[in-house]
């Protein structure tokens, strides 16, 4: 999820605690206090996420990165054919 939609996402579930709150008659304490904790929950899971996306991830040399981008564009020169502006009649 995109940082944007992920902002979103929080702002209408905060705005849902605050007005679920406020119908249930809280103070205005009590709906910052439950509007706070709300954030820090959706944060943590947030962070969790990603650092677990991250964590699941195979680290990628440079070297085997690089030979990546080579073979992708060698794998579409056709045999026999050079790598130059120039192109001849066959």
């Amino acid at each position: 999820m995109s940082l944007p939609k992920f902002i979103i996402g929080m702002m209408f579930a905060l705005a849902i605690v605050i007005g679920w709150s406020y119908f249930d008659g809280a103070s205005a304490g009590t709906i910052l206090l439950r509007a706070v904790v709300c954030a820090v929950i959706i944060q943590a899971g947030y962070f969790l996420l990603v650092f677990a996306m991250i964590g699941r991830t195979t680290p990628t040399s440079a070297d085997k990165a690089r030979e990546a981008d080579r073979g992708m564009v060698l794998n579409n020169v056709a045999d026999g054919e050079k790598l130059s502006a120039r192109r001849g009649l066959h």
